[in-house]
Order: C-alpha cells, then sequence, then structure tokens
C-alpha cells in the first residue's frame, strides 16, 4: 500500500497543534498505511505571535526553529506560500522561495493558517504591530526617539519624543503598552532621561477594559497599567497619526514620537485565494467535527475555521484558549475518519479563561465557571501566563 500524505498549512499555533495531535493519535499509521507529514509555511521556523509586543518593546527572538520539536522528527518542512486547494484533485498549489509554481497531491489536508491583524488605512499613519519586520522597526524608532530626546533643548520636542500613543486597548494593545512603557523607562534612564517623563497611552473606544468579563477586572487592569507608566484614554477613538500628532474622535490631540495599531484581529486574507468554503467573514467553513464543507480529507481549525459549538451554538473566539482543545479533538476526529468509526465532534470550553501579561513579572488571570469567577495577578500570574504562553508554541 502506498503512504498517506497529511499535509498541514501553517506552522503557527493551530498548525503546530495539529500537527502534534495527529502525530501522536495515529502514530503515524492509519489501517496499515504509513501516514507522510508535510508541514507549509512561508516562516522559516514557527513566530509565536502572540509574543510580537516583545521584540518591539525588548528585541526578544520569538523564532522557533522546526527542529528544536520533538515531533517535528520525520516531518517534511516547505518553506512556500499556499495558493490554492484543487479539492476536486485533491492537491496543493504553491509558491517557493524562489518564485516557482508548485504542486503536491494530499490525501488529508489541516487549514490552519489563522488569523491576521487587522490594519487602519494608509492615510491614518502611525504603524500597525502585525509581524517580526514591523515590530523591528517600531523598537527602533522609539529607541532612535529616546536617542534624539538626549539631546533636544525644546522641552516640548523633548516631550512628544518620549511620547507614544497605542491604539486598540484588547489584550494585545495591553500587554504591547505596558510591556512597551518599562522598556523605555529602562532605555530613559541609560541615557540620562527621567523615566518619569515616559508617557505611554493606550486609547480604548470603550468605557472600560476587558469588556468580556466584570467591571473589577477592568479596573484592576488599569491600576496594574498605571503602576507601569502607561494611561488608558477611554471612549475615544484614534482617527489618524499625522506629522507626530495623533488626532481622537472628538477633536483633542496628542503630541507623539510614534503611534502603534493594535486594533484586533481578522481570518487570514490569504484564504480568499484558495478555493474553499468561506464565511462572508472571511472563515472556512466546517462541520461540528471540523470537516471543511464539500472537501473530502479536509480540515481546519483555529482562527481560520468557523466552528460552532452544535450543542449551544457559541462560535468560538479568536484566542488561544479555544484552541487547546480543538487540537486534541482533530487527531482523534481524522483517526476515527479514516478507520469508518463516529468521530467526536466540537464543545465549547468548559471554563472562560483569560491570561494578560503586564511586564515581565506582572499579570492577571480571570476565570469564569459555574457563575463564579476568580482574579489571579501578580507573579503567580505572569507565570501562569507564560505557561499558556510555552503551551501555544508546544514548548516545554
Amino acid at each position: 500500500m502506498s503512504d498517506l500524505t497529511c499535509i498541514i498549512i501553517g506552522g503557527g499555533h493551530a498548525g503546530l497543534a495539529a500537527l502534534k495531535a495527529i502525530k501522536e493519535t495515529t502514530r503515524g499509521m492509519a489501517n496499515g498505511r504509513r501516514i507522510r507529514f508535510v508541514l507549509f509555511d512561508k516562516q522559516p521556523g514557527h513566530v509565536r505571535k502572540i509574543l510580537l509586543f516583545r521584540p518591539a518593546a525588548g528585541g526578544e527572538e520569538i523564532v522557533v526553529p522546526w527542529t528544536h520539536y520533538e515531533f517535528s522528527e520525520g516531518v517534511e518542512f516547505v518553506h512556500s506560500t499556499v495558493t490554492s486547494v484543487d479539492r476536486r484533485e485533491k492537491q496543493i498549489r504553491y509558491e517557493d522561495v524562489q518564485g516557482k509554481d508548485a504542486r503536491m497531491q494530499y490525501d488529508l489536508l489541516v487549514v490552519a493558517v489563522g488569523s491576521v491583524v487587522r490594519q487602519p488605512g494608509p492615510e491614518q499613519g502611525g504603524i500597525s504591530l502585525t509581524d517580526l519586520q514591523t515590530a523591528a522597526v517600531i523598537r527602533e524608532r522609539w529607541r532612535a526617539n529616546l536617542r534624539q530626546a538626549a539631546h533636544e533643548k525644546n522641552p516640548k520636542e523633548r516631550k512628544r519624543l518620549m511620547t507614544v500613543a497605542v491604539t486598540g486597548a484588547g489584550i494585545s494593545g495591553i500587554e504591547t503598552s505596558s510591556e512597551l512603557a518599562l522598556e523605555m523607562q529602562k532605555e530613559a534612564s541609560s541615557l540620562g532621561l527621567s523615566p518619569s517623563d515616559i508617557s505611554v497611552y493606550l486609547v480604548s473606544g470603550q468605557e472600560r477594559l476587558f469588556m468580556e468579563g466584570p467591571k473589577k477586572v477592568g479596573r484592576k487592569l488599569d491600576q496594574m497599567l498605571s503602576e507601569c507608566g502607561v494611561t488608558v484614554v477611554y471612549n475615544r477613538k484614534v482617527m489618524r497619526e499625522e506629522a507626530g500628532v495623533v488626532t481622537l474622535n472628538n477633536g483633542d490631540r496628542l503630541s507623539v514620537g510614534l503611534c502603534i495599531w493594535t486594533i484586533g484581529l481578522i481570518p487570514n486574507p490569504a484564504l480568499r485565494t484558495m478555493g474553499l468554503p468561506l464565511t462572508p467573514d472571511g472563515q472556512v467553513l466546517v462541520d461540528e467535527s471540523y470537516r471543511v464543507q464539500g472537501a473530502p480529507g479536509v480540515y481546519s481549525i483555529g482562527d481560520c475555521a468557523r466552528i460552532v459549538d452544535p450543542k449551544t451554538g457559541k462560535a468560538a473566539l479568536m484566542r488561544c484558549a479555544e484552541l487547546a482543545l480543538q487540537d486534541d479533538r482533530l487527531g482523534k476526529i481524522m483517526l476515527a475518519d479514516l478507520e469508518g468509526r463516529p468521530a467526536p465532534v466540537h464543545k465549547s470550553a468548559p471554563i472562560d479563561l483569560y491570561c494578560i501579561g503586564l511586564g515581565k513579572n506582572g499579570g492577571l488571570v480571570w476565570g469564569r465557571k459555574w457563575g463564579l469567577s476568580m482574579i489571579v495577578t501578580g507573579k503567580l500570574a505572569w507565570k501562569f501566563r507564560k505557561v499558556a504562553w510555552d503551551a501555544g508554541s508546544k514548548l516545554r
């Protein structure tokens, strides 16, 4: 018998999780046939996207080589961009790093290309924290501003150079602003500037932080951000940044050296060219067992898929906590399908759980179950958050 070829598109959190789960569940065999695993990704390694604020603030390396993972043994890694899926011929089309077009047949296919950061219009200025390149640009920009501020004689201009606005106050904005404020204070001190002159504004369009939970969590986050040196501006939206001036929707203006956009996620736009059935919002349409509609042998999990709990009708959200159970279940689903048995179906996570990092030694964890909620803060919360980050990237 010939081997089965299982292709995973996307080496982010969902793709890695899928690869690990399928390998461990099937042990590389199904119905007496060996499974050949091939992972496609446009990056040369796993990029820990949930930590993009780290290289933007402190220059931390967040790329993990594929060979770091024990479960990567025997896996083929293809550094290419998948451009389309031919469901009838069961093959993918891709473009390699040299720009050459190629095709590969599959028996099993997992689409796990995730989400991307929503970007403002080019006329709105600023810079979006979208990838490693923009993270490096952000870090160089604020550091250059502080070096310039150290020699600036004009107090107003010096203050502008030491000011940053982060627009979008979701978890990404909270983590970015807190880490950035602390790193800027440290850099300012090394340049002979006063750390207290650093100003980081987090601009929120809501009346409070963390609308997903109770008000007390939002108040606690505000307090902890203040301790980091971040000022939250509520009920305001940034309209544009131009020539060092941020204009808010009420007409107020902030003089800044840098404006960073962290305004949420959208399904990966690459899905729109792949030839798969999508929702109007651009997510892959799957059934309760992650099977792509009208595409035998094709599955999808993570941010790029519209996954609904058949019992509650609740759709999975675009956050890492949702993925924790999907990957393990996918391995069992695929094996059941290969063996002709009834497959498991999707179930929502049994607990609402959010982990937020606030600097390298601080954080907040909030969870709720059966109507009861709990909050953990400080170093313990940061350790919990680090465990969650590492688990998402399948690190030990």
